[in-house]
């Protein structure tokens, strides 16, 4: 069950374009929400948001320097979703080597 919440809250934090867009910049670097907020085309109140979803998440971790916070992504955040998606690996695992050895059948 525990599982099943932390897969949700990634696909939740991740349903959004803007969120989406928030962790890929905080992914390549650490930055702070005034930095976020540049050329995001939202306000800072809304990247701040976005950015308590993500760290809800687990997704993204915060330092705090002086008066500032900088955001960096958490990789081992995703890890509830890579584990959740690994599952369904083994399933398209099979069907491919289904459609192999039907295709070998229609044209040896």
């Amino acid at each position: 069950m525990i599982q099943s919440l932390q897969v949700d809250a990634v696909l939740h934090a991740l349903s959004d374009p803007t969120r989406r867009a928030v962790f890929e910049r905080v992914a390549r670097s650490e930055l702070n929400v005034s930095e976020l907020t540049r050329e995001s085309g939202v306000t800072q109140g809304a990247v701040s948001q976005h950015l308590k979803l993500l760290k809800q998440a687990g997704l993204v971790a915060e330092r705090p320097q002086g008066r500032r916070v900088f955001y960096r992504a958490r990789p081992e955040g995703l890890a509830p979703l890579f584990d959740w998606l690994s599952h369904y690996d083994a399933f398209w695992r099979e069907r491919f080597v289904d459609l192999r050895v039907l295709l070998k059948e229609i044209d040896p």
